[in-house]
């Protein structure tokens, strides 16, 4: 593949997330956003004209492509496997959006194409780019707060009927891969899986509690989390409330707790609790209840590709989390019966 000194990048799939990875693309010197592809050709249309590029609905004319670099998925969790691969395999780099893929067979035959091709394949989890994400992991890593003993994460949203009336792929097993879990709280799972290391054992619990009749998969979801190093986590997840709420997460140590609310993250040590972090004022674009650093995130990806560096966040990245998310699904389907 003939090689310039600029980028050239392209992004498959014009829905909600795409504008993220455009501005993204836009803030970056050399990168330049070359193509976006649908296969609603009238959306697709719509955001070349918008963004300057051209436009396709066939991913597959990227692939003998030698002017496109790195390929962006924001396609439905079923699509990412077969895209990521092809692109993978035609020397591409891919930077495919959360979850890695909708099971995990489709991960690993990602993973497989990864490590045989000359691109690299980057999972985006932005919220480990958050102020506090990073704050609680340099706790974690200095020791500076002792042990950490025990966690929470809280995820508190609202999706309705119309979210998933409007994207027919939404709320099927066979296309989404489930539900809130492996959606909306995938992040907050990637969270204390990356704080708490290697997990041993899961007990979990999905309902399906205001979207009966609506959707097939799970709105809420309960977990505890069981790690190597005996820390324990509890978490909990619901797609049933009337607002989207910002995430609570709650890290106890044995000199001090940490708790995050509303993208600051607090001290609570000796009865008096004091701001560690908060947001920088160009926080980003996003929308804060779950994080605003895609921008980040990107701007990492290619510099790692520029450096000619393996990016941290990869495909093996991706499947600790997908496992987490399985597990819990598992454990449910061994409590209860499946939902259908």
């Amino acid at each position: 593949m003939k090689k310039t000194n600029e980028l050239g990048a392209a992004i498959i799939g014009c829905g909600a997330i795409s504008p993220l990875h455009v501005k993204a693309i836009s803030a970056m010197k050399g990168v330049q956003l070359r193509v976006v592809v649908d296969v609603d050709a009238a959306k697709a249309e719509q955001a070349a004209q918008e963004y300057g590029c051209s436009t396709t609905v066939d991913y597959r004319e990227l692939l003998d492509r030698s002017d496109i670099d790195v390929v962006h998925l924001c396609t439905p969790h079923h699509l990412h496997a077969e895209m990521a691969i092809e692109c993978l395999q035609a020397g591409k780099h891919v930077l495919t959006e959360k979850p890695i893929a909708s099971d995990l067979p489709s991960a690993k035959r990602m993973v497989e194409a990864a490590d045989s091709s000359t691109g690299q394949l980057g999972i985006v989890f932005q919220n480990r780019y958050n102020e506090p994400s990073i704050r609680i992991k340099e706790a974690l890593d200095s020791g500076e707060l002792g042990q950490l003993i025990c966690m929470k994460g809280i995820v508190t949203w609202h999706r309705d009927e119309s979210y998933y009336r409007n994207s027919k792929w939404r709320g099927r097993w066979d296309t989404e891969g489930g539900g809130v879990l492996i959606n909306q709280t995938i992040h907050t799972l990637d969270l204390l899986q990356w704080f708490g290391g290697e997990i041993t054992s899961v007990k979990g619990s999905i309902t399906t509690d205001a979207l009966n009749g609506i959707i097939e998969v799970e709105d809420t979801s309960h977990a505890t989390l069981f790690f190597k190093n005996n820390v324990r986590a509890l978490f909990y997840a619901t797609n049933a409330y009337l607002v989207n709420s910002p995430v609570e997460l709650e890290l106890v140590f044995e000199q001090g707790t940490l708790i995050q609310r509303r993208d600051c993250l607090y001290l609570y040590k000796e009865g008096k609790e004091t701001l560690w972090s908060q947001p920088p004022a160009d926080y980003g674009v996003g929308k804060s209840y779950w994080g605003a650093s895609h921008s980040l995130l990107i701007k990492d990806f290619y510099e790692h590709i520029g450096d000619n560096r393996d990016f941290w966040l990869n495909g093996s990245e991706g499947m600790k989390t997908l496992q987490l998310v399985s597990d819990i699904y598992t454990s449910s389907s061994a409590r209860h019966t499946p939902l259908i």
